[in-house]
């Protein structure tokens, strides 16, 4: 099978990179894997993205390309989390349908998930009411690409479906300060204090509550989606609700991976952001009940490890 991978430089799509040989041995398969970047194609422009879907002909996409960032770049870019992600998935669906490409997963994220609502939540919640106001805008499209799937598959009987991942983490993320997600912008910020021996300040009071998921660990288990899941309604892709923790405890440990706990400190006048947003893994778990997931204190471990080997030439 040959699977285009769209965001393929992304955090993703890099640890799709770098587990799809283990992956394609452990289970005898021979997928052959295309990592599409913005270099390649502007995906918000359809004939870029039909052109670039002619040339390769995958028998798969995973399309993981998006227009993402933290709390604060949701809340201050609306208009641009809208139209670029709009644009992009539709165009993305619309050529593999027109090419006859019969398998997409596109990549959602359990933050598109109702704010009023009940916990733990799962695949059939999705659209039973409004997101939380800090990401309206990119929750309401990504939840268009589910409702956009899910019609192909119904008139034209398309294997088009969605992952919904928690926060994920892992080597090769944005760390960009003002817009990235939590982990890298607590990693990178801690960095740059303990660089400059300032108190490293975390936004907001550390409270709410999120489930981490290593960015290998969604790059396996896409792949085995894409192979052995047929039910073509959305899966959360998770750890188990046991290994939900506050940002407070992320900072903790990202501080102590930087020997830098002493200097830590919280800003209670920056936003929160939505308190949680528990997933229940319960269909991932019957499809793969044995999967176990990378610890988090080693997976932040690893990560950190990665930042600073690569600090130089690393998105920031």
């Amino acid at each position: 099978m040959k699977v285009l991978i769209t965001g393929g430089s992304g955090l993703v799509g890099y640890a799709i990179n770098s587990v799809y040989q283990n992956y394609n041995k452990q289970y005898n398969k021979s997928h052959d894997f295309i990592f599409l970047g913005s270099r390649d194609a502007d995906l918000r422009d359809y004939t870029q993205t039909r052109a670039i879907f002619a040339k390769h002909m995958p028998d798969a996409i995973i399309h993981l390309a998006a227009k993402v960032g933290g709390l604060f770049m949701n809340m201050n870019n609306k208009v641009q989390m809208f139209e670029d992600n709009l644009m992009i998935n539709y165009n993305v669906l619309r050529a593999a349908h027109d090419l006859n490409i019969n398998n997409v997963i596109s990549c959602l994220s359990t933050c598109i998930f109702p704010d009023n609502t009940t916990y733990p939540i799962d695949e059939t919640m999705l659209h039973n009411g409004a997101p939380h106001d800090s990401n309206d805008s990119y929750a309401y499209c990504k939840r268009m690409a589910e409702v956009h799937s899910k019609a192909y598959r119904e008139q034209y009987n398309r294997n088009y479906f969605c992952v919904i991942p928690t926060n994920i983490y892992g080597p090769n993320d944005n760390y960009n300060l003002d817009d990235a997600h939590v982990i890298p912008a607590l990693v990178h910020r801690c960095y740059i204090c303990k660089q400059q021996g300032q108190p490293f300040v975390v936004k907001g009071s550390g409270k709410p509550l999120r489930q981490f998921i290593h960015s290998y660990d969604l790059a396996y288990l896409m792949l085995y989606v894409l192979d052995n899941y047929h039910d073509g309604t959305p899966i959360i892709l998770a750890p188990d609700e046991a290994d939900e923790m506050t940002i407070a405890d992320v900072a903790n440990n990202i501080a102590k991976c930087f020997d830098y706990v002493h200097m830590m400190q919280f800003d209670n006048t920056s936003a929160d952001g939505q308190y949680k947003k528990t997933a229940n893994n319960a269909k991932l778990r019957k499809l793969l009940p044995n999967y176990a997931m990378i610890p988090f204190n080693d997976g932040i471990n690893e990560s950190i490890n990665w930042f600073e080997q690569n600090y130089t030439t690393l998105r920031k």
